[in-house]
């Protein structure tokens, strides 16, 4: 007798990367059946993750997927990232592709869309960002394509009866972070008994676990709230706190070679409020800046040094 249970089934895009493999993860625990599209980077084999090797720029392949599944839920995190990503001019195929794919996936039965926004959609002079009052004024080309997709995917999906969800994700950190950001560029550096030369490192910034951030995407995504919601601590750190905190972890003993390097812009604090998140969606963080640094610390301590 065939089970009268239906599955979850939701396609994603960028499921093997940095946010994307804990939101995979997350979605298989919740009992999805997670069809993953993917172009270099195999997912390790798991019940019920069905992975599809193609390129989202490829539009027939796309097309024979989406017809073939009928997909009613879509989870799109696939995005440029490679050099000098805020201002690349692969920001504007990138954004053709996800309407592409948007237009594809109503054609096809889809339902509800979760699409990945980005705090750099923000004017950041205004400090403490805030989804319904912070003017959307992005100084990069990746946040004004960001920007763009939120605004034309919003009205495409009102008019078309597919829930919307725009997740703004902050500033994250965690394991399989890229190695040049800041708190694994210092961690290996400390590790290895190295000098570490950062900027002043005066700014303040928003910083979430990419295991909550996860959560809380998928938090979003289950629940009835639409529009954009901040992916944030909501608690403002200096960058000078984060550095010390690494060096207390690895019992660092050398230089830490303050303002070695110029910073990468001007504006001194950028946090996310996080209340549409908390209060609306209703998650809860669960891993602290402290335990978070002590992750990072281990993980490169096994990986690199």
């Amino acid at each position: 007798m065939e089970s009268l249970v239906s599955v979850k089934k939701v396609l994603i895009t960028g499921g093997t990367g940095f946010i994307g493999a804990p939101v995979t993860d997350e979605l298989l625990k919740r009992g999805y059946e997670v069809h993953s599209i993917i172009f270099n980077t195999r997912a390790p084999e798991q019940p019920h993750l069905i992975q599809h090797q193609m390129s989202l720029m490829d539009a027939d392949a796309v097309t024979r997927l989406l017809s073939e599944y009928h997909f009613e839920h879509l989870i799109h995190l696939a995005w440029y990232v490679g050099a000098k990503c805020q201002m690349n001019n692969a920001n504007l195929s990138w954004t053709r592709t996800t309407l592409d794919l948007l237009q594809g996936f109503h054609q096809y039965g889809g339902k509800k869309f979760l699409g990945a926004g980005t705090v750099s959609e923000y004017n950041y002079s205004y400090g403490y960002l805030q989804e319904d009052q912070t003017p959307i004024t992005a100084t990069t080309l990746y946040g004004q394509t960001k920007a763009s997709i939120y605004n034309m995917a919003k009205i495409f999906c009102a008019q078309n009866d597919i829930a919307f969800k725009w997740p703004r994700v902050f500033n994250l950190y965690g394991p399989n972070e890229k190695p040049s950001r800041l708190m694994p560029s210092v961690a290996q550096s400390m590790l290895r008994g190295e000098d570490v030369k950062v900027s002043d490192c005066l700014k303040y910034q928003d910083y979430l676990h990419v295991f909550d951030a996860a959560r809380g995407i998928v938090d979003l995504f289950d629940s009835e709230i639409s529009g954009a919601v901040n992916i944030s601590s909501g608690i403002p750190v200096q960058l000078r706190t984060i550095v010390n905190k690494i060096a207390t972890l690895t019992d660092f003993k050398g230089k830490i070679l303050w303002g070695a390097i110029p910073t990468s812009f001007d504006d001194p604090l950028v946090v996310g409020c996080n209340n549409r998140l908390v209060k609306e969606v209703g998650w809860r963080q669960q891993i602290n800046l402290d335990d978070g640094l002590k992750d990072i610390v281990e993980f490169w301590r096994k990986h690199n040094v």
